[in-house]
This record gives C-alpha cells, sequence and structure tokens, in this order.
C-alpha cells in the first residue's frame, strides 16, 4: 500500500488508542515496520495481550495500561507525542442500544478526554475513528459527506458528536482534527467471534470448515466493507493533510 513511503520526522511518535485491538494493533505494527515509535494506549476490555506481545522484540514500542475515560491517564499517554490515532471505543449498535450511558461515558467523554490531552500536549494532528453510521437512513447512494439522516442509534449518535467536538476543537483551539467514516472493517487478526467482527470472517471461518456461508434474505442487500490496509493508509494519510 502507498502508505509505506509515507514520511514523518525522525522518530515521530505515534499514540495509538486502543491499541491492542483489530485496527489499532494494525497501526501500531505499520508505525513500526515505517521505522517509527509507537505508543499503545489501551484497558484490555476487549483488546488482547497477544497484540502487545508480538512487538515485544521493538524497542520502538510502549504499551501503557490505561482507560481514556480517565483524564489524566489521557494526558499522560499524549506526553511528547506527534501523532494521535484514536481508535478506542465501544462499538456494536444493538449493545448500544442496550447500554447508552455507557457509550456516551466511552465514546463520548472519552474522545473528548482525549482532544483535551491533545491540545494541552501539543500533538501535531489528532484523527479518529467515525463511523459510517453517522450517514443515519438517508438514501443517497453512494454515501457522501454532508447528506447525513436521521441517526438510529446511541452508537451513531456518539460517533457525530465526536465529529462536533472535533470541529470545535479545530475552530476553538487550533487542534488539527480528522474523523475517518469506516465501513465494517477487516482484515488479519479479526476475531470471527468478536462482538464487532464483520460478516467476512465469518464467511472465511465457514469455508475453512468446509462449511456453507450462511445469507440471510433473498441474497440481493448489499453492505459496504473497508479493507484494514486502506484504514492503516487512510489514518496515515490524514496525519500528512
Amino acid at each position: 500500500m502507498g502508505y509505506r513511503n509515507l514520511k514523518f520526522e525522525e522518530n515521530a511518535l505515534f499514540l495509538v488508542t486502543g491499541g491492542a485491538g483489530f485496527i489499532g494493533s494494525n497501526l501500531c505494527e505499520a508505525i513500526l515496520k515505517m521505522g517509527y515509535r509507537a505508543r499503545c494506549l489501551d484497558n484490555l476490555s476487549t483488546g488482547k495481550r497477544e497484540h502487545i506481545d508480538m512487538f515485544r522484540g521493538y524497542r520502538n514500542y510502549t504499551f501503557l495500561e490505561g482507560d481514556i475515560t480517565d483524564p489524566e491517564t489521557c494526558v499522560k499517554a499524549c506526553e511528547g507525542v506527534d501523532y494521535v490515532l484514536h481508535q478506542a471505543a465501544w462499538g456494536s449498535v444493538p449493545r448500544s442500544i442496550e447500554m447508552p450511558l455507557y457509550y456516551e461515558k466511552v465514546n463520548i467523554g472519552g474522545t473528548l478526554n482525549m482532544m483535551e490531552a491533545a491540545r494541552k500536549q501539543g500533538v501535531k494532528k489528532f484523527v479518529y475513528a467515525s463511523s459510517s453510521s453517522v450517514y443515519g437512513d438517508h438514501p443517497q447512494l453512494p454515501k457522501k459527506e454532508g447528506q447525513e439522516g436521521t441517526l438510529l442509534s446511541p452508537y451513531a449518535l456518539t460517533k457525530r458528536v465526536d465529529e462536533e467536538y472535533g470541529r470545535l476543537y479545530k475552530t476553538l483551539y487550533g487542534l488539527d482534527t480528522y474523523g475517518l467514516r469506516y465501513f465494517n472493517v477487516f482484515g488479519r487478526r479479526q476475531d470471527p467471534d468478536g462482538a464487532y467482527a464483520a460478516v467476512i470472517p465469518k464467511f472465511i471461518r465457514q469455508l475453512l470448515r468446509g462449511e456453507r456461508p450462511v445469507i440471510h434474505g433473498d441474497g440481493r442487500q448489499s453492505r459496504d466493507f473497508t479493507y484494514i490496509e486502506n484504514v492503516i493508509e487512510a489514518n496515515l494519510k490524514a496525519c500528512q493533510a
């Protein structure tokens, strides 16, 4: 992918929140292989230890166990950081309907803590994971920014609020923020049994077992998917926007 030739400052430090998760660990791996420093912040509620241990051989990798809902942890994590790649959040639309208050605390409060910490620590770029869910029920295809409909879940609302805070922090404080609206990310190290796994890893596992993938409905429906390499490229290119 094209991101491998991107150049940043010598010894640049990237903070990846949720760095022990599926997307975060892939970002850490890409950063380290490019020769830069990666700091992982994760509370390990859904992240995996194996996604930390795999980088133990890299001197440029550090792990900080902590929670984005704690402002002091966020400030500490952002110390000396050049770029923040904020991936930590709770996913799952159905779960957000069951636990709206918790999603507000983590996805909105946690993101706001990270933006404030990044502002205080002089971070150059703040790139965060938004979601295609912010388009709501708008019928436009393909989706276009500026054509968002009625939101359909607390999860979608948290991501929309994050985007508004991103705009405010850029306008009021000069923090360079970029939100990326992911569409059903898939790729290596995605757990097919995970709460947020898309259908692709599930289909692959079924095929490897000699089973027939199950498609609900009449098969004419469609979904959008984003390969993990494209997510990595988008995050790193946003750091140079």
